[in-house]
């Protein structure tokens, strides 16, 4: 199980894990749940530079379709393929194995983000 605490957010429901100058990106179980059944996932290709804020891919569900935006800049390294294969893991393990995509990024980028306590508030109110 992923430390929930140690992860940054975002107010589009995203989480952020940093290990050194790379973060993963996912979205949150309670973005997940809201979406309902993913069944495609659209994601940025690996190179992509991109701008905090910008969208970079999409998420549709039986319900409705959602854009993941970058949470900061930088730059793509990497690409869930399992969740483009198999959409369904963003609602299985939002957490781990339904993680999105994998960025290169400056220090102090994640400088900020929401942290669990600030989300948590944020999804209650």
């Amino acid at each position: 199980m992923t430390d929930l605490t140690a992860l940054r957010y975002t107010e589009e429901h995203e989480w952020i894990a940093a290990d050194g100058d790379t973060i993963t990106i996912g979205i949150t179980d309670y973005a997940a749940e809201k979406l309902g059944d993913v069944v495609f996932v659209e994601l940025p290709a690996v190179g992509t530079e991109l701008t905090a804020g910008s969208v970079v891919g999409e998420i549709e569900s039986t319900k409705s379709v959602g854009e993941l935006y970058a949470p900061v800049a930088g730059t793509v390294v990497e690409i869930n393929d399992a969740v483009v294969d198999d959409p369904s893991l963003v609602n299985a393990e939002p957490f781990a194995g339904g993680w999105l995509i994998k960025v290169s990024v400056a220090a102090g980028a994640l400088d900020g983000l929401l942290d669990r306590d600030a989300y948590v508030a944020l999804t209650e109110g």
